[in-house]
């Protein structure tokens, strides 16, 4: 394409809208795509049409797309597993014999926990937290918006503080990729300055101790306590049946069964970035570690349910695809948004926004600016690493040609990317915690904003701070 105008913004705008008007994500994605595909085509819809079909195909055609994809199923054939063996069962079982969980703000407390504690990837926090709290949360009234926004908010905010997993390695190889000169140490300089991933952490913490819920959230929680688990026109994100099967009255509720294969998923990961960077953890595929750790904790699972006799192997393997079926929608979500941000980084959107902000400020606000911008980027692309892969090339140089210290600028640059993605509808992390949270997904967006605007405001304010002093 030639250079990107305002055009260019059409597409994931018309996706956003669509999303909030129809609540069919879908729909929304595909959308977005056609028009993307529209717009690039010269505007002829039926080229558009066959070319959004084809762009869709072609994202098979990226390893690291197609592995997220079959994380996606592997995952679900892994929470079908544990849930089936009553390892969930046996661990909420264990939490509330030793009255570590008797309440809502304890139930709150775990998921929070869960999402510091499980930091490899954004999808798998989501997923296995989402799962574990979501029975807690609807014994102990509950909100499932407050589930979806807890581990929402701990989940890429955790990982993104984290350089040793999925996201450090993304980020470092387009740091290297930059020229920086020990990428690692630049990024473990940025952690202290990422001050929206820290406030979101901190903020959703205080949220829990001191039962703050702003607008819409009141009014879910409020809904909850009354003895609705959803609004009455609400639509699900997931079939709870799927993932939360009936429990089997022949095996015991034993919370090592969901404990042991957990803990090996998330020990293998900096074991897959080891072998995959032969030797180096930064030069590991964070996307081949992911999956390789999600295929050994569901290896581990198998192994131990067939030592206890709980199921033949026949009967694993149709738990597993029926668990794998379960996320087939949260597949064509990703495969959708994937898509969707294909098309929209080859009409230069992220390019065009960073361009038209770039120099309108004076220096001392450019940290402010780089968080915004990277915000907005995030917000209407609806995915964090690819606004770091946009955003990365602008601020790394931006920073030197200032002659200023590159962390402050990586860690707005990274901030801002979470803080859109919490906002935006079309994000894949925010889908999928509406899906873990067996909740409304745009019911998640709406409770979740104010917190995210908060947490935005006050990141703001801190990098103004820090560039004051530059």
């Amino acid at each position: 394409m030639s250079d990107p105008t305002w055009i260019t913004l059409l597409p994931p705008v018309l996706a956003i809208v669509l999303a909030i008007w129809t609540k069919q994500v879908y729909l929304s994605l595909a959308g977005g795509l056609w028009l993307a595909w529209t717009i690039v085509s010269d505007w002829n819809p039926l080229t558009g049409l066959s070319a959004a079909i084809q762009g869709t195909v072609d994202v098979f055609g990226s390893d690291g797309d197609a592995r997220a994809i079959m994380f996606t199923i592997a995952i679900g054939a892994l929470i079908a597993t544990v849930e089936a063996s009553g390892g969930v069962r046996g661990f909420v079982l264990f939490l509330e014999q030793n009255k570590w969980v008797n309440s809502a703000k304890r139930a709150q407390l775990l998921a929070w926990a869960t999402g510091v504690v499980i930091f490899i990837e954004s999808n798998i926090t989501v997923l296995v937290a989402g799962s574990t709290a979501r029975p807690l949360f609807d014994r102990y009234k509950c909100s499932r918006e407050k589930l979806a926004y807890i581990i929402d908010s701990t989940s890429a905010p955790i990982c993104i503080l984290i350089p040793l997993n999925a996201w450090g390695a993304y980020n470092l190889q387009i740091l290297e990729g930059l020229g920086v000169e020990n990428a690692l140490g630049v990024f473990v300089q940025s952690i202290a300055f990422n001050f929206y991933a820290i406030v979101a952490v901190l903020l959703v913490l205080a949220v829990i101790l001191w039962n703050i819920n702003l607008g819409p959230m009141k009014k879910a929680e409020e809904r909850t306590k009354a003895g609705e688990l959803l609004w009455p026109d609400a639509t699900p994100m997931i079939d709870e049946d799927v993932l939360s099967p009936d429990p089997i009255d022949t095996i015991p509720p034993r919370a090592i069964n969901m404990v042991a294969p957990i803990a090996a998923m998330v020990l293998f990961m900096p074991i897959g970035l080891y072998i995959t960077g032969n030797g180096v953890f930064a030069d590991g595929s964070g996307s081949t570690s992911v999956l390789w750790s999600v295929l050994f904790g569901l290896a581990v699972a198998w192994l131990m349910l067939r030592v206890q006799g709980a199921f033949t192997t026949s009967e694993l393997v149709k738990v597993g695809l029926k668990g794998a079926g379960g996320l087939v929608p949260l597949a064509l979500i990703l495969l959708l948004a994937i898509a969707l941000g294909d098309v929209v980084q080859l009409m230069g959107t992220g390019e065009y926004v960073a361009e038209v902000t770039r120099g309108t400020m004076p220096n001392f606000v450019y940290l402010p600016l780089v968080f915004l911008v990277s915000g907005g980027i995030a917000f209407s692309t609806g995915t964090s690493w690819g606004t770091f892969a946009i955003m990365l090339p602008i601020a790394v140089p931006a920073a030197a040609g200032l002659g200023l210290p590159i962390a402050p600028f990586l860690a707005a640059a990274l901030s801002g990317g979470i803080f859109g993605d919490h906002c935006s509808p079309i994000s894949d992390t925010t889908i999928i915690s509406s899906m873990a949270s067996a909740t409304d997904h745009i019911d998640h967006v709406r409770t979740q904003l104010p917190y995210a605007l908060v947490g935005g405001a006050i990141a703001t304010v801190c990098f103004g701070l820090l560039g004051a002093t530059l």
